[in-house]
């Protein structure tokens, strides 16, 4: 049973590096958003000067810092090629 399902679920391989290409991309733009994310958390850390800002800023750096995390060991995973995408 299992082999039929393959069968009919498997693309073509140009599909397939379609969908690669195009998932490598969104991980791309997903670190770069989470980068950013950290960037801003990190500077409205720096700006924090009451007691509850700075644990609110405290809570988001970390926050944006575990998902910068995440998605740099899900490019790390996929074999993201940095320079193809930096290049446009």
């Amino acid at each position: 049973m299992g082999r039929w399902r393959d069968w009919f679920t498997n693309k073509p391989d140009s599909l397939q590096a379609e969908s690669d290409f195009e998932y490598k991309r969104y991980l791309y733009e997903e670190v770069n958003k989470a980068r950013e994310e950290w960037e801003r958390a990190y500077q409205a850390f720096q700006r924090a000067a009451e007691s509850d800002e700075v644990d609110v800023a405290i809570y988001t750096l970390e926050a944006a810092e575990r998902r910068y995390q995440i998605q740099l060991k899900a490019a790390k995973a996929a074999n993201l090629n940095w320079d193809i995408f930096k290049q446009g």
